[in-house]
């Protein structure tokens, strides 16, 4: 099959369309850099042509909530208008676990947007909600850190592996649409401090974890259960300390 990842320069995105590739599809990606403009339209019916299958993991470039708010409406335009022309078979978002639960932050509230915008267009589709990345404990780390300390609330915690993550988007992206939201998590839940902690311990960081009893991620206060799913979800099955361990190795 023919199928636009859109976002496919990024780290999710060229795993996803490795995959793709290796499995016979001819994939098309959709970047500026390669001529396909979402904000724009540039490209992007040219790009849809013959194509059946959408995988859109676009982002803005800044997670401020008005900057993504922006960007996500336009390019939730452009992508339903130019997809209907083309009469695409299934669309595939990648989201976030969580995003109605704390829609005072301006990036889930985006997010909220871009899911709704494909919801309501009449296009078959597939909501993959992920939690977080085994990656973003690195941000957790740089953002709630003061000197040789890191200040992280004792949150449910339930991150995945990237590599977990794209065969999920490539699994479900060739399945039959589900026209209906699904969740993917790693394999381990815990406290977002035993994380941090263990990643730290792992990679030999002088850095000391200190408990914050204020529920707060990324200095927003949130619900305790916001980063982990809901309900039913998919399994990943790498674990967080095998990939901290690869990770410091390599």
């Amino acid at each position: 099959m023919k199928i636009l990842v859109v976002g496919g320069t990024g780290l999710t995105g060229r795993l996803v369309t490795n995959k793709l590739e290796k499995l016979g599809h001819k994939v098309v990606i959709g970047s500026p850099s390669q001529g396909v403009n979402i904000l724009t339209s540039e490209g992007l019916q040219e790009a849809l042509t013959g194509t059946e299958i959408v995988i859109d993991l676009s982002n803005s470039s800044s997670p401020e909530g008005e900057n993504a708010l922006r960007f996500f409406e336009t390019a939730g335009k452009n992508l339903v208008k130019a997809e209907l022309n083309a009469s695409v078979k299934h669309h595939i978002v990648l989201s976030i676990v969580g995003t109605d639960d704390a829609l005072e932050i301006g990036y889930l509230r985006a997010k909220k947007l871009q899911e709704d915008t494909i919801k309501n267009s009449g296009i078959p589709y597939t909501i993959i909600r992920s939690t977080q990345f085994h990656e973003h404990v690195e941000a957790i780390i740089q953002v709630q850190g003061e000197g040789d300390k890191v200040f992280v609330s004792n949150l449910d915690y339930q991150p995945i592996a990237l590599d977990d993550v794209a065969e999920f988007i490539v699994q479900f992206s060739l399945e039959e649409p589900k026209n209906n939201t699904i969740e993917i998590a790693g394999p381990r839940r815990g406290k977002m401090e035993a994380f941090v902690s263990e990643y730290i311990q792992i990679t030999g960081q002088d850095k000391k974890v200190i408990i914050d009893n204020e529920n707060k991620y990324m200095h927003f206060v949130v619900p305790t259960s916001l980063l982990v799913p809901a309900g039913q979800y998919s399994v990943g099955q790498v674990l967080f300390e095998d990939w901290a361990l690869e990770t410091f190795k390599s």
